[in-house]
C-alpha cells in the first residue's frame, strides 16, 4: 500500500522537567528542565506514525533550508519525503511542562506565508498514491491549484482524508472523510454547535458545503459524530474511556488510522469506529511521548539536485549513500526490483549511468536501443532512485571516486568481494553488496521478444 501525506511541517519541541519554586521576577514557576524532545511535527508526524505502523509513506510537503527544517528532516527516518522549497521558514512550537502538567507553549515563525508552488515530483507523488491523507496545518500547501486539481480528479478511485485546520483551505469535493474538530466544525459552519442538534446541524452544513463523501466530527473523550452523504443519518460513535495526560495528535493518529483503513477496503462506519478505538489506544498509551525518538537522517526528493551535491548533503547529515550501476537499456522488471532492494539499503539512491557512448563500446553498434536522456529520465521516474550520474568511461570507477557511496550495490549471483569495483569502493571504507540477480528478465530477452513483434 502506498500512502501519501499531503501538507504542512513544523518542528515540535518538547522540554520537560520539574516545577518547585517560583521566579524571584514574577509570579511564574521555574522549571528546571530535565529532558528535551525534538520531533516532526504537523504532517510529519502523521507520516511518523504510520511509518512506525510498518506502512510505506511519502510525505509531500514543503521545506526550507533553515536550522529547523533540518531537524524535521532528522527526525523523519523510515519516511520518504519529496519536498519543495517552502518559501518561508519552519515554524517551531515549543511545549513546556512541569511534571505532567502544561506550563506554556511558545510558537515561532506560525505567521501564515504565500501559498507555495508544486514540483512534477510532488504531484508525480501524489499522483502514484493509493490512499492519502491531507494534514492541512493552515501553511498553503493545501491551498496549491495545481495538488488540488490533481485531489480533485483522485478522489473518485482513491480514498482521501482531509484533517482541516481553522486557517487552512477548503477541502476539495469527493474526498472520503473530512475529519474537523468539534472548535473547528463549530468555525467552519458558523454555527455554536454546543448541543447535539447543533453539532449535527454544523456537520450537514459542511457536508454540503465541501461535498465530501462524509464528515466526521471528532469531539475528544465523547468519540466522534458521523454523518454521509448517502444516509444523512448521524453516528454517534463512542469512544473508550481511556486516562489522558497529553491530547497533542489524537487528531493526526486518527487521521492516519482512518485513512489505512478505508485503504484496506473497510466501511465507512467500521473505519472510523476502528480509528477513534486507535486514537484513544496512542493517548493511553501516552500519546506523542510514546513514540521513540527518530533522528535517522532522511533525504529531500530534490530532482534539480546533481549527483554528487545530493551525495554531500546525506553524508554531512550522517546518513548513508547507496549507488549502483549500469546500462539500463529498455527498463524492465529485473531493473526495478534490483534497484529498490538497492534503495532499502540507504538514505539516497544514485544511478551510475553508461552514455551512449560507453554502451555502444560495451555492446556494440547496435546498442543502446533508448537514448541516455530517455534511460535517466526513465529511472528518475522510480521512486526509489533519487538521483542519476551519467559516465562517458566504460567503468563507473571515476564516478565512483568522485560519489564515494557508502554503499556500492550490483545485482548477480557472485560474491561482492569479486566484482571489480571492490577494492576501490573499500579505499575509503564503503562496502559492495550484491542483490538477487532475476535471470528470466534482461534487456536482450526483452529486446528479443520486441524483435518477433516487429
Amino acid at each position: 500500500m502506498r500512502i501519501t501525506v499531503v501538507g504542512d511541517v513544523l518542528l515540535d519541541v518538547d522540554l520537560a522537567g520539574e516545577a518547585t519554586r517560583l521566579c524571584p521576577d514574577a509570579p511564574v514557576p521555574v522549571v528546571d528542565v530535565a529532558e528535551v524532545r525534538r520531533r516532526a511535527g504537523g504532517a510529519g508526524l502523521v507520516a511518523r506514525m504510520l511509518a512506525q505502523d510498518g506502512h510505506r509513506v511519502t510525505l509531500v510537503t514543503v521545506l526550507s533550508d533553515d536550522d529547523a527544517s533540518l531537524e524535521v528532516e532528522g527526525a523523519l527516518g523510515g519516511v520518504r519525503v519529496v519536498a519543495g522549497p517552502s518559501g518561508a521558514r519552519t515554524p517551531v512550537k515549543t511545549r513546556v511542562r512541569a511534571g505532567s502538567h502544561p506550563v506554556v507553549r511558545v510558537d515561532e515563525d506560525c505567521s501564515r506565508p504565500e501559498v507555495p508552488g508544486a514540483t512534477a515530483g510532488m504531484l508525480k507523488a501524489i499522483e502514484q498514491s493509493e490512499v492519502v491523507v491531507i494534514a492541512d496545518y493552515g501553511r498553503g500547501l493545501a491551498a496549491n491549484a495545481e495538488i488540488r486539481s490533481l485531489l480533485t480528479t483522485l478522489a473518485d478511485d482513491v480514498p482521501i482524508v482531509w484533517d482541516p485546520h481553522p486557517a487552512g483551505a477548503v477541502p476539495v469535493p469527493g474526498v472520503a472523510v473530512v475529519t474537523p474538530n468539534l472548535a473547528e466544525a463549530a468555525k467552519a459552519a458558523g454555527i455554536a454547535a454546543e448541543t447535539p442538534a447543533e453539532i449535527e446541524e454544523a456537520g450537514n452544513v459542511l457536508l454540503d458545503r465541501w461535498q465530501s463523501k462524509a464528515v466526521l466530527v471528532t469531539m475528544g473523550e465523547r468519540g466522534g459524530l458521523l454523518l454521509g452523504r448517502r444516509d444523512r443519518l448521524p453516528r454517534t460513535i463512542p469512544a473508550p474511556p481511556t486516562a489522558v495526560s497529553d491530547p497533542c495528535g489524537a487528531g493526526d493518529r486518527l487521521a492516519a488510522s482512518l485513512a489505512v483503513h478505508l485503504a484496506q477496503g473497510r466501511g465507512v462506519e467500521d473505519a472510523v469506529e476502528l480509528a477513534i478505538h486507535e486514537a484513544a489506544g496512542f493517548l493511553g498509551a501516552g500519546g506523542v511521548s510514546s513514540l521513540p525518538e527518530r533522528h535517522r537522517p532522511t533525504w529531500r526528493h530534490r530532482r534539480d539536485e546533481d549527483a554528487p551535491g545530493l551525495a554531500r548533503r546525506i553524508r554531512a547529515k550522517g546518513g548513508t549513500v547507496v549507488a549502483t550501476g549500469g546500462c539500463f537499456d529498455l527498463l524492465h522488471a529485473g531493473h526495478a526490483r534490483t534497484l529498490a532492494a538497492a534503495r532499502d539499503l540507504g538514505d539516497c539512491l544514485i544511478v551510475c549511468l553508461n552514455s551512449d557512448e560507453s554502451v555502444r563500446r560495451i555492446k556494440g553498434e547496435q546498442r543502446p536501443i533508448v537514448s541516455q536522456q530517455d534511460r535517466a529520465e526513465l529511472l528518475l521516474a522510480l521512486e526509489c532512485v533519487d538521483a542519476v550520474m551519467i559516465f562517458e568511461e566504460d567503468t563507473p570507477e571515476a564516478c565512483l571516486d568522485e560519489l564515494r557511496p557508502d554503499v556500492w550495490v550490483k545485482g548477480g549471483d557472485y560474491q561482492a568481494s569479486q566484482l571489480p569495483e571492490a577494492g576501490l569502493v573499500e579505499s575509503w571504507g564503503g562496502r559492495c553488496v550484491t542483490v538477487p540477480f532475476h535471470a528470466a528478465r534482461s534487456t536482450s530477452v526483452l529486446a528479443d521478444a520486441l524483435a518477433k513483434v516487429s
